[in-house]
């Protein structure tokens, strides 16, 4: 859950010419002092393959909260999906206070190195059903929603009309695993005017009563530690999955690494990973598991669609 914080990561920058400008040579944007990797040359071979294959092998699995929105704009924290939701049209002031006090307790156990991701799990399972016991008390109104994304100051990365266009151009599939608010994730890619076909949403889903108040959310939770197992079980009903076995996965988060898991047989996964803030205590843990990692010089997504390499 997040809520007014510091990331563990950052809108820092992809490279939107990752594949656009590839070709037989090394390619310019990982040179670039913003892009950190372990292994240069074995993210460049990752490349080269996934563009052989083209298009029509790759699949794109993303997070959404500061990997396909902004971390920050004009000085600012970009809203997460569930900041969203602190709106005066939607959830009164006591229920804003208990959500920070929430965060104030959970937050820094989220991050907190010195945990495993077991010791971490039930309480990030608590901190998640609490703040939704919350909302659920607020009877948030349905017909509200839109107007709260309209009023917030949520902001797509740099570089998303180009990605989402060119994935649906390409006839990619684009699954976007969020541990946020499902209903408020469609609404600000729908106001974006991106919410295309080939695009797949795992997430918490309100349900809403007759009379267009919350009534609960919709199936098992999701938080920032099992993505795994969303993944696994909602990836296997895809069909538009089926023969690609090629993966760009994108996120801000370590638990965000396993949101690949569901993909079976696959042959090459690029990761990217988005260093939010916090850049010099993470950079070290985080090059071990990550291909490539963009920290906050720059803020494009990448260029998604192989192309095949020149000649």
């Amino acid at each position: 859950m997040i809520y007014h914080i510091p990331w563990i990561y950052a809108p820092v920058r992809t490279v939107l010419a990752i594949w656009h400008q590839l070709t037989k040579s090394e390619i310019p944007e990982l040179a670039k002092c913003s892009v950190l990797m372990k292994e240069r040359s074995r993210v460049e071979e990752t490349i080269c393959a996934m563009q052989r294959a083209g298009a029509g092998s790759l699949q794109v699995i993303s997070d959404f909260d500061m990997t396909l929105t902004r971390f920050a704009h004009n000085g600012t924290r970009v809203p997460t999906t569930h900041n969203i939701l602190d709106n005066r049209l939607l959830i009164d002031e006591d229920c804003t206070k208990k959500m920070r006090e929430l965060l104030n307790t959970y937050y820094p156990i989220e991050i907190d190195a010195g945990r495993t991701a077991e010791e971490k799990l039930p309480l990030m399972v608590k901190w998640w059903t609490e703040v939704h016991e919350l909302l659920i008390q607020q009877r948030i109104r349905k017909d509200m929603l839109a107007k709260a994304v309209k009023e917030s100051s949520a902001v797509l990365r740099d570089g998303y009309k180009l990605f989402f266009d060119h994935l649906t151009e390409q006839q990619v599939p684009l699954m976007i695993f969020s541990a946020g608010v499902g209903d408020v994730l469609e609404e600000v890619i729908r106001q974006n005017h991106v919410f295309y076909p080939n695009v797949h949403i795992i997430s918490n889903y309100m349900d809403f009563d007759q009379t267009g108040a919350l009534r609960a959310f919709k199936g098992q939770l999701i938080h920032s530690f099992n993505k795994r197992e969303g993944a696994l079980s909602h990836a296997a009903g895809l069909r538009e999955l089926q023969g690609r076995p090629n993966v760009l996965l994108l996120g801000d988060s370590l638990g965000d690494l396993t949101m690949a898991d569901g993909v079976s047989e696959h042959q090459n996964i690029l990761t990217i990973g988005f260093l939010n803030d916090k850049v010099l205590g993470f950079i070290p843990e985080r090059t071990k598991l990550i291909s490539t990692i963009t920290t906050p010089r720059a803020s494009p997504l990448p260029f998604p669609c192989p192309r095949p390499p020149s000649a």
